[in-house]
Order: C-alpha cells, then structure tokens, then sequence
C-alpha cells in the first residue's frame, strides 16, 4: 500500500475495499465467468440446440459452483492462459473447458462461448459489475441524505440570516437551506435508481449471424432476452452493433456526476457556515488542526469530500462523453477506458465517506445566528416596501433604498420610519412585529414537506 500510485490503492485503501469485489480485474473475470457459464446453462435447456444436451441438476449445480467458487486464485489460472492467448476473454473460454475436462460436461465443451464475440461477455460483465458498485456506493449516498434531512427537521423553525452574492439578505432557517441540499440529493438518487442496465449477446455486429447459420429455427431473442432478464437482472438491448453502445453508462454516469456536483455545494456551504461560526466541530482527541496554531480544529472533511467528489466527476464526465462513441460497428478505445469504472466509484465513496464524518461533528450555535440577526435590521426594508406597494404608496422601492442602503440600520430606525407610514393600523401593526428572527416566510412549513 505504501508503494501504490493510485491514493485509492494506497492511502485510502481500507475505505474503498468493499468496491473489490466490483470493480477489480478480479471481479470482472468473476463477472465473465458468469456469463459464459450462464450461457451454456441457457443453450442445454433450449430444444432446439439437442447436440448441447440437457444438464442434470449435478452437472448444473456442478457449472454453478465454478461462479461461486471463483477465488482469486482462479483469477491467477486465468491470467496465466492470458499471457498465452494474450486475449482475456479467449482465456477464460480454455479456463473453463479446462475446468470441465475429464468430468460429465466435457462433451459440452464448444459450446461454451458459443456464437458470442468477446463483447458479449464483457457488456454483460461491466452491467454487473454496475449493478454491484451501485449496491455499495447508494447506501453511502442514502446516509448522507437521511443525515442532512435529520438535520433539516431538527433546525426546522432556527432562524438563520440569508445571504445573498454574500450580503445580508431576507432570513431564512437553517433546517430550510439544509433540506433544500436534501431534496436536490434525492432527486438526482432516484434518477440513479432508475437507469436501466443494459445488455446484449448477439454476436459479432448484433445480429445473430453466428446463431442462425448454426441453428436457423432456434428463436434466439427469447433465449437472450430470457438469460438476460432473469439470469442477470438487466434489460436487453437489442440495437447494438458488435458492441452494446453505452448510452445507458453515459446516463449513469453523468448522474452521478450531478449528484457529486450537489455534494461538493453543500460542503461549500457548510464549509463557510463553519468559518462564519454557525456550526462548531466537536474535536477528537488526538487529532490536530494545524501543525502550528493548536486552536484550530479545521473542516478537513468537507474539503477532502469536495476535492475527491471533484476527481470522481473528472472521471465521470470522461466516461460518459467517451464511451458512447465507436468507430463503425467496434472500436477498442471503450476497453481500456471501462477499467476505471471503479475510480470513480472509488473517489465518490471517499468523498461519502468524508462528507459522512463531517457531518457528525457540527455542533449548531445558534447564538452566532442570533448575533447576526440582531445586526441586520435592514433586511426588514424588503417586507415594509411590499406593503407599502399593497397601500399604493408613492415609490416604495427608492423611500426604503434611501433609507438603508449603506446605512447602519437599527431596531429603532426601523420602527420610527413604520410608524410615519400612511398604512392601516392592522398593516402597521404587522410590520412592527417582525423582526430580523421571525421574518422567515414559510421555511419552516417547506421542511415539513421534505419526504
């Protein structure tokens, strides 16, 4: 580990280990394995292929095991084929067929890897590792929108000064602005949710060529679409060319991207509400804040969250702009660049991670929002200009502008300009009442809507 390039191989190793079984050279082959044992499966029970037999439930069960008993040990097996073939999935094909000489099953030989090119492994193999990526990064993801929205209810009705291009402005609570962060994280979770993951085992330019010269009357979209389906839990994509396009990655991935997006702004925010004061971190003992000012206890968290969100993004984006392009029917350039589906799984699990373990440790002084509040009495021009409109009252905009803009405003200033309106005593009375703290419109109601 100390000698690794990657921070995910090395610094950040044990935080990402869980993505091992999805994404690493390992997991594809494992995911291969799958496939092309799965395949064989499908082709005994068809009637209409009799030279490939049924299977008995010793010989499936015996075909099954070699997907549950694939250690990474068999991995080294297959690699040690590969750097014969130097072709990956050539090898795993004379991996399996050396698995099953000697046994029952050896009759069945060539029909493994039967009528497929290498692609239709591999679309089937990266869809999976998918679906297995996506089963450890969305309950990260989950967390921290049930965290934000614990905090959203519980601040709920706290009164929070605004601020807009960085200026006081109208308040709001702190539960509003932070269920607004949970809200938009959910939205971009079900989008992630709903992306279907595709499939394809067409042959060579997805046509089925190869099946049909073999087997004319075999009807091979049921047969696909059933291995497909219910096998693998995908979705068959029938308009491929050698090679499933990609679309489906590139809605994923770009999704992800958004929702990475979202998270890098809410530390932003939480970030300055530390450095404004709103929230405190409760510090751990052994940790240090600076090397030379022992006060400090910084928002490490959120920044390692924003800058790993970042990297994983850089990844994203690439792939969802790469990866539906190839020349013709099939290019290779996808091959290299799918092996690092991982690293972005890697840096947003990180940045999860991270974002997870700031949010621990805030602590609210509401205090601090109190303190500003009762500074900023000039965001009350905003609600007395509104109601003067409603009494028609000459220029309302320029009186109030006049009167607070660069202006250090007071409790009292405010109240003695109301009090010199031309309003009804019922309007007037509305308006000295609010106050910087209680001028919060409906935030409280909106959180109550927050699922």
């Amino acid at each position: 580990m100390i000698t690794a390039i990657s921070p995910i191989d090395g610094r950040y190793a044990g935080k990402v280990s869980p993505l091992i079984e999805a994404f690493s050279e390992y997991a594809l082959m494992r995911n291969r394995v799958k496939v092309e044992i799965l395949w064989l499966i499908a082709l005994s029970k068809e009637s209409g292929i009799p030279e490939c037999r049924q299977l008995n439930k010793d010989e499936e069960d015996k075909l099954r095991q070699l997907v549950t008993h694939f250690t990474p040990a068999e991995a080294e097996k297959v690699k040690n084929i590969e750097a014969v073939t130097n072709h990956d999935v050539k090898a795993i094909e004379y991996y399996l067929k050396e698995q099953i000489a000697g046994t029952s099953l050896e009759d069945l030989s060539e029909f493994i890897h039967f009528a497929c090119t290498s692609e239709d492994i591999n679309n089937l193999a990266h869809a999976m590792m998918l679906k297995d990526g996506l089963d450890i990064l969305t309950p990260l993801q989950d967390k921290i929108i049930g965290l934000i929205s614990a905090m959203a209810h519980e601040y709920r009705a706290i009164p929070m000064l605004a601020r807009t291009h960085g200026q006081t402005a109208s308040p709001t609570t702190m539960g509003k602005e932070l269920a607004v962060f949970a809200a938009r994280l959910q939205r971009q979770s079900t989008l992630i949710k709903r992306v279907e993951l595709l499939g394809k085992i067409n042959g060579a330019v997805g046509n089925f060529n190869a099946h049909l010269a073999a087997y004319p009357e075999v009807d091979w979209l049921r047969l696909s679409e059933t291995m497909i389906s219910a096998e693998l839990g995908l979705t068959q994509n029938l308009f491929t060319t050698q090679i499933e396009p990609h679309d489906y990655m590139a809605e994923l991935f770009d999704v992800l991207a958004r929702w990475n997006t979202i998270l890098i702004d809410f530390n932003r925010d939480i970030w300055t509400y530390i450095s404004m004061a709103y929230f405190g971190q409760r510090a751990v003992a052994g940790e240090v804040g600076s090397s030379t000012m022992p006060h400090k206890v910084n928002p490490i968290d959120f920044e390692n969250s924003e800058g790993n969100c970042g990297l994983a993004n850089a990844i994203f984006q690439h792939l969802s702009t790469k990866l539906p392009i190839s020349r013709l029917q099939r290019d290779l350039t996808d091959s290299t660049v799918l092996r690092n589906m991982g690293v972005g799984f890697g840096y947003s699990m990180i940045a999860c991670q991270s974002t997870i373990k700031g949010i621990g440790k805030l602590k609210l002084n509401q205090e601090k929002l109190k303190a500003d509040l009762d500074q900023a009495w000039e965001v009350l021009a905003e609600p007395i200009q509104t109601v003067m409109r409603k009494a028609g009252i000459e220029k309302p905009y320029e009186k109030l502008k006049d009167l607070t803009r660069g202006q250090v405003i007071t409790a009292e200033s405010i109240r003695s300009f109301i009090e010199n309106l031309d309003l009804t005593e019922e309007d007037k009375e509305r308006l000295l009442k609010i106050t910087p703290a209680t001028y919060t419109g409906m935030a409280d109601r909106i959180v109550d809507l927050l699922d």
